[in-house]
């Protein structure tokens, strides 16, 4: 059920935060906002899911790290069904910023952000208006650009399974591919990354998020 949004003017906020604290303090913080209502708190994605459909709010402003569903779930859930979702976080890397923006996410702000800074970006937010955070729009455009560069979906395969300690005839035997394919496709890796062995290549590849 989706409920009808109010046309007065007032943006409702639906807080979704794991840390009970966290969660009182950006409603105290909203609360003295006269164009701000929080109708309803939660702590984990699934309830916010549950939550957005009930309350119908204009703006979910959402944590990304939580439990039973995270923040980047609850948003592919939520996106669509009317609520602008603006994440919150203290996370900014490259992979966890795509994945939000990647999910339908309105904006991407961290919880250092300065109170006006905030509750602007939630007015905006319920206006469909792009949010971000000067350091994650930096880290966007710097990863936008980068896209050519990123791992092929083999590369990231072979790569993957390097990561499991295969060597490069095992990697071969598993994806049913030539072992000097393998090498072609570690030596393409290894150039994208910057790197020059298997080991470095796996970190540098988790350390940019496109191997998990």
């Amino acid at each position: 059920m989706t409920v009808e949004r109010s046309g007065t003017g007032v943006v409702r906020v639906l807080v979704v935060d794991d840390h009970p604290v966290v969660r009182s303090g950006l409603v105290g913080m909203l609360a003295v906002e006269p164009d701000l209502e929080v109708v309803g708190e939660a702590g984990d994605g699934v309830e916010a899911v549950r939550l957005a459909a009930e309350l119908g709010p204009d703006v979910v402003l959402m944590d990304l790290r939580m439990p039973a569903l995270d923040g980047v779930g609850a948003t592919a859930q939520i996106v669509g069904t009317g609520p602008r979702v603006l994440v919150l976080t203290t996370y900014d890397t490259d992979a966890d910023i795509l994945r939000a923006v990647e999910a339908g996410a309105t904006g991407y702000l961290l919880k250092d952000t300065p109170r006006d800074a905030l509750v602007r970006g939630i007015r905006a937010a319920a206006q469909g208006q792009t949010v971000l955070a000067p350091t994650v729009a930096t880290r966007l455009v710097g990863s936008v650009r980068a896209s050519a560069d990123r791992l092929t979906p083999r590369e990231a395969q072979v790569l993957a399974l390097v990561a499991e300690g295969c060597s490069n005839a095992e990697v071969g035997r598993r994806l049913f591919i030539a072992e000097a394919t393998v090498k072609t496709h570690l030596l393409r890796a290894f150039a994208k990354l910057g790197v020059d062995d298997r080991t470095a290549a796996v970190t540098e590849a988790r350390r940019r998020g496109w191997l998990v």
